[in-house]
């Protein structure tokens, strides 16, 4: 308990930290189930009927909704910062996340324009407040701990990915006994998602707090004024901008991993609804290993590095799915995947809240989901337009995914964190 009380700033409680982090737990089972695991596949399968222009039709839902946070994110930011409003943004956030998930039951064969409408809907409310929730990192954590705190939040946020999808794998399971089929319980698991995130972000909202101070003049006029002093001074944050550059690309293949491995598992490696939720939490599992024990290598060997290090990671596992015609060697691959999606996923975060300058976060954090945004966009609609092109090439796709990896590790060769920490560190 002592060493988690010496990784937190004056003032902060532990049941703060506990509450910050049961968020990343809550909204784990929205993108475990519904991007993952189960939906994703629900779509192209059932929705859209395997039609030749199924995954694309999956991926520009997505990258609709992203399009939509880019704009969003930074505004939303600016506005929570000049308002001392982050929680007000993430409770609005929460709540449209929650209806839209559980909106997707209903969901039904043939449904494509209303399926489309409410994972738009339901996914830029996630994002929101993935990017809220985020930027209360730098008030939690000291300086020195960011990547362990982060780890903490990440790895306990898998598990909840984990009970979200296993409630959801014994209701598919159990579909023959109630007299259904595996495709109709799929919106059963679309009300468990969202009661589930319901449930457990509720100590988020009981106990963690607001500490920043509004703006003299708060308004819309004041958080757009923000993000225009943010541009003009952008030379200062160098490498913090080089960070939002390398996170397009990384972050573009971590992306399409997690909306289209479910597909990737059935379409090419034939695995079963079943098969492929026993696979995902598995891989909950690896990720929460990955992001728990990065978010404390990280702070010894630096963020950057651990940032490097995981890149090099999914560039293996990109190699590896490609070649991999065995369930077992997909099995390693997607278990490399998890170690890799838990760990980057960490150290971007951290790496993010080290290298912002101080009573700004919710803006930069909006400015790094603009980036994340923008790589949901690039990645999955690459992958999805490969398969369209080549009829249905998954294999293809996947390896060229890997690009995104490589491009991302050579943009970080060019970060230097200490030079960036002094880049902030008097208005800290």
């Amino acid at each position: 308990m002592g060493q988690v009380a010496s990784a937190l700033n004056p003032g902060v409680a532990k049941r703060e930290v506990f509450a910050w982090a049961m968020y990343d737990f809550a909204n784990s089972g929205y993108t475990t189930v519904v991007l993952t695991a189960v939906f994703n596949a629900y779509f192209v399968s059932t929705i859209a009927g395997n039609a030749p222009w199924a995954t694309f039709a999956w991926t520009a839902a997505l990258s609709v909704s992203y399009a939509i946070v880019m704009f969003l994110g930074p505004v939303a930011g600016a506005y929570a910062d000049a308002h001392a409003a982050k929680r007000r943004v993430l409770l609005v956030s929460t709540v449209v996340c929650i209806i839209g998930t559980a909106a997707l039951a209903w969901a039904k064969p043939g449904a494509v324009p209303y399926a489309v409408a409410f994972i738009i809907v339901s996914n830029v409310a996630y994002a929101l407040g993935e990017n809220v929730i985020a930027a209360f990192l730098p008030e939690l954590a000291r300086p020195e701990a960011l990547g362990k705190v982060s780890g903490w939040g990440w790895s306990l946020g898998y598990f909840g990915g984990i009970l979200a999808l296993g409630i959801s794998l014994a209701w598919v399971m159990t579909a023959a006994s109630r007299g259904s089929t595996t495709g109709d319980a799929v919106g059963g698991t679309m009300i468990i998602t969202a009661a589930v995130f319901a449930l457990a972000a509720a100590p988020t909202f009981l106990w963690l707090r607001e500490r920043a101070t509004p703006a003299q003049a708060p308004g819309m006029r004041a958080a757009f004024e923000r993000l225009v002093v943010t541009a003009r001074e952008a030379r200062r944050y160098r490498d913090l901008l080089l960070v939002f550059a390398c996170g397009v690309f990384y972050q573009a293949g971590v992306a399409t991993v997690i909306a289209l491995a479910a597909i990737y598992a059935e379409q090419v490696m034939g695995f079963k609804t079943q098969d492929t939720i026993m696979l995902v939490l598995l891989v909950n599992i690896t990720a929460a290993i990955g992001a728990f024990g990065f978010g404390y290598a990280q702070d010894r060997i630096g963020k950057v590095v651990a940032l490097r290090l995981t890149i090099v990671g999914w560039i293996v596992m990109t190699v590896t799915a490609f070649f991999a015609q065995t369930p077992g060697l997909f099995w390693f691959a997607a278990n490399l995947a998890g170690l890799c999606m838990g760990s980057s996923q960490s150290a971007g975060r951290a790496l993010v809240a080290f290298l912002s300058p101080a009573g700004r976060s919710a803006e930069f954090f909006g400015l790094w989901g603009f980036a994340t945004r923008l790589a949901a966009i690039l990645g999955p609609l690459t992958y999805g337009a490969v398969t369209w092109m080549t009829g249905g090439n998954h294999r293809l796709a996947i390896l060229l995914t890997g690009v995104f990896f490589v491009i991302s590790l050579v943009i970080l060769l060019f970060v230097d964190e200490r030079r960036g920490r002094a880049q902030v560190e008097p208005s800290r």
